[in-house]
């Protein structure tokens, strides 16, 4: 099954995961009036606020797809500690510094998101130019250089050197382009078996699809008339923010199971029900927004799971310390 219907059965059968109705009208509302404020603008999503050189080009792409290809697992055991690079002045965290570690080493004339280079690459070159600020090192590095070899291996066998040739081949479809990533790189099948169904989650592989999507503003290479097929990225922390609005719910026994920090592994039966009914829960939020039609112009603004995501994902970088309140499921995987 694809993420939507993925989501929608284990919704349907989840124990320890409810979705509110009535809550999930109000994210709805509150996507509605941070847009008309302008507090929040779903056409400059990504490029606004990425360490990433904003070229609408080729080489976006190639950016785009190492950030993607590593974009999984930066939760810190303590939650103060935190893996961290500094990039013109400016301190980033998490998935940020990522980005920040990417741009900096092209910056210091290091050919990173080129696949004949990191093919190649050795352990101990990744582990510098992914080098944290802080005591707090990159969760998982030896999984994430494992991870650039493959790709670029496969980028380099079969897309000619470059992961542009493999957008080119989507023919401007989001799902087909979906397709080739999942089906090409073994390293973002983020699938599982849950109550006796192969379901999928594709985290990283939708997130890039709409980062692509955003580079190029939905035009050019980046124009996917079928964008709105991709759902919400699940993750660790836009959960996080539904359970903060009340729109996904936790059982006692799962709330306090969380409270503890406890780690999860990838598959787990409550980490499956968070990431389903998280996805069927902005489904729900996307058709709410659709159908409050009068508050803001539709044809000129997206309204796909991607933009919810991204305003969730955003919100609670905005208001950490609020949200820090609610407990989130902890793994440590490639896969998100």
């Amino acid at each position: 099954m694809k993420p939507r219907e993925s989501a929608a059965f284990i919704a349907s059968v989840s124990k320890d995961v409810k979705l509110n109705q009535v809550c999930i009208k109000r994210v709805a509302t509150e996507i509605v009036k941070a847009i008309v404020s302008q507090e929040f603008e779903p056409n400059n999503m990504m490029i606004h606020s990425y360490p990433l050189p904003v070229i609408e080009d080729a080489s976006s792409i190639e950016w785009v797809f190492v950030a993607d290809a590593l974009n999984f697992s930066f939760w810190a055991l303590e939650e103060n500690a935190h893996y961290s690079v500094e990039l013109r002045g400016k301190q980033y965290t998490g998935y940020m510094a990522l980005c920040a570690a990417i741009t900096k080493a092209q910056e210091a004339g290091i050919p990173i998101t080129s696949a004949k280079y990191y093919a190649n690459v050795t352990k101990e070159t990744v582990n510098e130019i992914f080098m944290s600020s802080t005591r707090e090192p990159i969760p998982l590095l030896e999984q994430r250089w494992i991870i650039l070899q493959e790709c670029g291996k496969i980028i380099n066998e079969k897309f000619d050197g470059e992961f542009y040739n493999c957008v080119r081949q989507s023919e401007n479809s989001a799902q087909k382009l979906l397709d080739l990533i999942v089906s090409n790189f073994p390293s973002f099948r983020d699938e599982g078996i849950f109550e006796g169904e192969r379901v999928s989650f594709y985290k990283r592989a939708q997130i890039l699809v709409a980062d692509i999507w955003s580079v190029f503003k939905g035009k050019g290479l980046g124009s996917f008339s079928d964008i709105d097929t991709i759902t919400m990225f699940a993750d660790y922390r836009v959960p996080q923010t539904l359970v903060h609005f009340g729109a996904m719910e936790y059982s006692e026994k799962l709330y306090k199971l969380l409270s503890t920090n406890h780690t999860f592994f990838n598959g787990d039966q409550e980490e499956m029900e968070i990431r389903g009914c998280s996805i069927h829960a902005v489904e729900l939020i996307k058709e709410e927004l659709k159908s409050q039609s009068m508050d803001f112009n539709k044809e000129t603004l997206p309204i796909n799971s991607a933009m919810i995501d991204y305003f969730l994902w955003e919100y609670r970088r905005r208001f950490a310390t609020d949200l820090a309140k609610v407990p989130y499921h902890k793994v440590r995987c490639i896969y998100y």
